[in-house]
């Protein structure tokens, strides 16, 4: 009897945490995998730490290779300010776009509309940040997809 009790309340614990979980994003919109979802609908590419030895990093878009229309980024531990974005195509061809915002750490960026949306999948994008004068540390950044 006592043992029923104990893995019930340890199963109602776990869902109330993943609950929470969930319930924890914070702009309301729905993130899934790139795998899965409708269009309109936020998907995770992909993520990298900036940090001070580095001023820019590439995140990879793996397949399968959603024409997306929008990206944004999440920065958790620490802010970083955005320069610009080498957006990469499957035609190979760059798209360079000038970004200069800063995100604070728990903060997120704009949506970021990409050119030639749903006319070509996404392959990669690289990152040009600077983190001297803006924060002490690493920062997480995590960025979104749209379809």
């Amino acid at each position: 009897m006592m043992r029923r009790m104990w893995v019930a309340v340890a199963a109602m614990t776990v869902a109330a945490y993943v609950g929470s979980v969930f319930a924890a994003d914070s702009d309301q919109s729905k993130v899934v995998h790139p795998h899965a979802g409708a269009a309109g609908e936020w998907r995770l590419i992909g993520q990298v730490t900036a940090n001070f030895a580095a001023d820019h990093d590439v995140i990879v878009v793996h397949g399968p290779f959603d024409n997306f229309r929008r990206i944004k980024f999440k920065v958790t531990d620490a802010p970083v300010r955005i320069m610009r974005l080498v957006v990469t195509y499957d035609n190979g061809e760059p798209d360079r776009l000038d970004v200069r915002e800063r995100i604070d750490r728990g903060g997120e960026s704009r949506a970021i509309d990409l050119r030639g949306a749903g006319q070509r999948s996404l392959r990669k994008v690289e990152l040009w940040y600077e983190t001297a004068g803006v924060g002490h540390g690493k920062a997480d950044v995590t960025m979104f997809g749209m379809k």
